[in-house]
């Protein structure tokens, strides 16, 4: 780390504050220190987010992040409304002077005109204002979108960040679903009305205004007639709207409430099947639909209420027009041409008070999402931004002794969970912490980790006060693992390296992102490039990305992961075109294991990949391709619908008799298990069908059944077809696939790969011995074959010869780089919750820091897996701090003191023997493990 200290850091260890008696304040006083301690740290685009707060109007929002903009939209709005007027005239003139005129020639500009190059010159003058009005209108809809976007952009980030701000016991009290579509499709509508919040109703005024005055202009009366109705609708429809207002209010907060329950409906779905809780959900849901339905109801009913009360005012003007501009026509008192001229422009007023009434509900609308929403983003305790976004490069971490200082911890509620607990931890020292579930021990490693902020008291490292830390220092400083981890949606490797990623010093694309910083910029986003290469590689002691994938094979090892990740490995694909290298040692490993498979007795245990003989390990479908699908054409059900495939399979009747085989396939099934719950495993186990899918095969059968395969449709032949598709003779119990059908599979084989059209060969990537195939699994590239099912121990004897050859050609670390890129999915939930946490411990382990705190981390795992770890994580850390919150008070015995805690406190502290004594505190957990 980088030189540098905060002003407060010389002025040595503050006291311990009282106990105070209200709830907890996680950051109480961190908002009036940080803004002292960071002045001039951080860039301008950090600084302005940071000191940022939401403004509690979307009015008050628009004006103080897009003003400038707001009146360049004004100003043009203006300046179009004279050739607004001018468009106007004209009908009048081409009418009145142009068409009905008698005294021609008319000079203009010192040309004399007659009628027809008069009317030419009006009409191309007409022509010329509706180009004009219309590029005024496509320049200022540009303009208010990209201000509406922008603005937009900047509410979504702002709230995103506020998210990160939140004390995390927030989210004990909101759902995550709540939380996602306030940020998402709440927001919606307010980007669109942004860029039209002042444009929309200057223009749609101006142009009222305008067209009136040209009404007025051609006769008083008929003005008059045109406003007669405005007032009544400006008075009468909003105190409508006020109502129909109020009712969107409540309706949002349903919707909120409906999609919370949702997304608890979702996290619950073992629970709700396991206690047969699905009829009090649908009852549940079925009221809240129901008040949400008699709120829209309500609504439509007032809304069109005030649309027909607003069309038949609407449709009075006209009948005003009619009677009284007719009455001057025939007296003469309005020249016909006048008449025509405002009943256009009539026709043309309707649209923008139409748009003004839209824009007055749209306006209610939006306020109501804009309140709501961050009405929910205003949350008491939240972190100062500035400690969060600092990067503490100006910054020494602390280093010394940790002292927990008369630190207490209470909920919102005021229930302590920590009372006065004061225990220094000398550098260099590993302490356990031990105590039953509701003592108050796991709050100890969160504190340090900065989870929460101390009620009172203090937490320091040396001199200083661990909760003046920008979380950049803190965050390398101390290592935090939980008992439970949720990890990223990304690979091992991602996961891995989230500790090790900081915003990058240099910037090497900023010339070709000039546009996107702008924007960035505009939108008070970060300008950082997500592409670049944010990991910090001297955080983990290495320098470069090389020296990183060797520090990370050895962090595997300390957790005991490195077996996990290599069997991952094993399971995945290497592309060859990337590393070809890898491919070519691959491809040795696969010369060797064929040399040396008789002489170690594997040949019984391996079925090699042979173009001549039918797989019995693989599926009809895999030795069709004799290879593995790349891409949609062949993957899947899409096999079985290919035409070029039907094709194939027709020239010696095979289609039709593999039709039949997926029939009788089908039969022996529905006959199983029709009309019952059918049993996953056996269906799993033969990979035949799945449970929703088989109420589909059962109408399917009976077509079959009733008039064969002639009275199926070709969607029922395909989808029989797909059923057979994946059959595997090693597993068919039922004698579907004799060697007489074997031998026609493979001639079909030889037909399908000679005559793949063009278009299709890159769909299929076919099996060669001397080629590597990067569209199947790494194991079966070095087999070059399948394991065969259902000989005992053939997958460990297999494996472990694998294993001799892959370490005699140095492969292991490349097919543990090649486990690193397995996806983990939405949480982790693709690994074991064990495999989870040895992620997570060695992410921790990566950063290097200084004090790794372990909050039951290792609990999940087996005894023998948990002692391995810890002992491995004790010789790692010797010279560093190591503070373990422990389930099984006997892995306590190797470390150098332990904290014993009761209720919030700590009640006795000492070596493990002498606190183990029959009447010593830690004698009822040893006993009770």
């Amino acid at each position: 780390m980088r030189s540098g200290r905060f002003p407060s850091m010389s002025k040595g260890l503050p006291e311990p504050q009282p106990a105070a008696e209200a709830g907890p304040s996680e950051d109480a006083d961190a908002a009036p220190r940080a803004p002292r301690l960071l002045h001039g740290l951080l860039p301008r685009w950090l600084a302005q987010a940071a000191s940022d707060t939401l403004e509690p109007t979307v009015y008050r929002f628009i004006l103080r992040y897009s003003l400038p903009e707001q009146i360049y939209l004004a100003v043009m709005t203006l300046a179009s409304f004279p050739f607004l007027y001018l468009s106007l005239d004209l009908p009048k003139l081409i009418i009145n002077d142009a068409i009905g005129g008698k005294h021609f020639p008319y000079t203009v500009l010192g040309l004399e005109l007659g009628q027809i190059p008069y009317l030419l010159l009006l009409c191309g003058a007409f022509l010329m204002f509706v180009v004009i009005n219309g590029w005024f209108k496509y320049h200022l809809n540009v303009r208010k979108g990209r201000v509406g976007e922008r603005m937009l952009r900047r509410l979504r980030y702002e709230l995103y960040q506020r998210i990160l701000l939140f004390p995390l016991r927030h989210f004990d009290r909101v759902a995550a679903g709540e939380i996602v579509a306030m940020l998402t499709a709440e927001l919606e509508p307010v980007g669109g009305f942004i860029g039209e919040s002042f444009a929309l109703p200057i223009a749609q005024i101006g142009t009222l205004l305008t067209t009136i005055f040209f009404m007025f202009v051609q006769n008083p009366l008929l003005g008059l007639a045109a406003l007669s109705m405005y007032p009544i609708q400006g008075y009468v429809i909003p105190k409508m709207q006020r109502k129909i207002r109020q009712l969107g209010r409540e309706r949002v907060r349903k919707i909120r409430s409906l999609s919370d329950r949702v997304g608890e409906t979702i996290a619950a779905q073992v629970d709700i099947r396991a206690n047969a809780g699905a009829h009090r959900q649908l009852a549940d849901v079925a009221h809240r639909l129901g008040e949400i339905y008699y709120l829209r109801f309500d609504i439509y009913n007032r809304k069109f209420a005030v649309k027909f009360l607003n069309n038949f005012l609407g449709q009075l003007t006209p009948f005003f027009f009619y009677a009284i501009g007719g009455y001057f026509v025939i007296q003469g008192e309005l020249s016909f041409g006048a008449l025509v001229a405002v009943l256009a422009a009539y026709k043309d007023l309707s649209s923008p008070w139409k748009e003004l009434l839209d824009f007055y509900q749209e306006q209610q609308d939006v306020s109501i999402k804009y309140e709501q929403v961050v009405e929910q983003f205003q949350v008491g305790d939240m972190l100062d931004p500035r400690l969060l976004l600092e990067d503490g490069e100006k910054i020494q971490p602390p280093q010394g002794e940790i002292r927990f200082a008369m630190v207490s911890l209470a909920d919102s509620d005021g229930v302590r969970w920590l009372d006065g607990v004061d225990v220094t931890i000398r550098p260099g020292e590993h302490v356990a912490v031990l105590g039953p579930g509701n003592s108050g021990k796991d709050r100890l490693p969160q504190l340090l980790a900065r989870l929460y902020r101390p009620t009172s008291g203090l937490i320091a490292i040396g001199q200083v006060d661990v909760n003046t830390l920008p979380f950049s220092v803190s965050g390398r400083l101390v290592g935090y693992v939980g008992p439970t981890t949720h990890l990223l949606s990304a690979t091992v490797r991602d996961n891995l390296a989230l500790g090790l990623l900081w915003p990058p010093k240099d910037d090497p694309t900023a010339e070709g992102r000039a546009e996107a910083i702008t924007e960035a910029r505009e939108s008070g986003n970060s300008e950082h490039d997500i592409t670049a290469d944010w990991t910090d590689y001297a955080q983990a002691g290495v320098e470069d990305a090389a020296g990183l994938e060797h520090r990370i094979l050895e962090v595997l090892a300390i957790v005991d992961l490195d077996r996990d990740i290599y069997f991952l490995g094993l399971n995945g694909r290497l592309d060859p075109q990337r590393d070809p290298d890898a491919a070519a040692r691959l491809l040795e490993g696969r010369r060797l294991f064929g040399g040396r498979r008789d002489a170690l007795g594997l040949a019984p245990l391996v079925e090699p990949f042979d173009p001549e003989r039918y797989i019995a390990n693989a599926s009809i479908a895999g030795n069709l391709l004799f290879g593995a699908p790349v891409g949609p054409e062949f993957a899947g059900n899409a096999l079985a619908a290919n035409a070029y495939v039907a094709g194939v399979l027709e020239q010696d009747g095979l289609r039709r008799d593999l039709t039949e085989l997926g029939a009788r396939l089908a039969e022996v099934v529905v006959e199983l298990f029709g009309g019952a719950q059918p049993d996953r495993g056996f269906l799993e186990a033969y990979s035949i069908v799945g449970a929703e899918e088989l109420h589909e095969f059962e109408h399917v059968v009976g077509r079959f059944q009733r008039g064969g395969t002639d009275g199926l449709s070709e969607p029922d032949r395909q989808r029989l077809l797909a059923l057979a598709f994946t059959l595997i003779a090693a597993r068919d119990r039922l004698g579907l696939i004799d060697d007489a059908l074997q031998r026609r599979i493979v001639d079909a084989r030889h037909r399908f790969a000679e005559g793949l059209p063009e278009d299709l060969r890159g769909a299929a990537e076919f099996f060669d011995r001397e080629r590597y195939n990067p569209a199947v699994r790494v194991e079966e590239n070095i087999l070059f074959g399948a394991i065969r099912a259902g000989e005992a121990d053939a997958r460990e004897r297999v494996e472990a010869a694998l294993g001799e050859i892959v370490d005699e050609l140095g492969l292991r670390d490349t097919i543990v780089a090649i486990g690193l890129d397995y996806g983990v999915g939405t949480g982790g939930s693709r690994l074991a919750p064990a495999q989870r946490q040895k992620v997570a411990i060695a992410r921790a382990v990566l950063k290097r820091p200084q004090i790794l705190a372990l909050n039951e981390a290792t609990a999940v795992l087996d005894p023998s897996s948990e002692a391995h770890v810890l002992a491995a994580l004790r010789e790692e850390f010797a010279g560093r701090n190591l503070l373990v919150t422990l389930s099984r008070p006997n892995l306590a015995r190797k470390f150098a003191r332990v904290l014993v805690m009761e209720q919030g406190r700590l009640v006795q502290q000492g070596d493990f023997e002498e606190l183990s004594q029959d009447n010593g505190p830690l004698a009822p957990l040893l006993a009770a493990e």
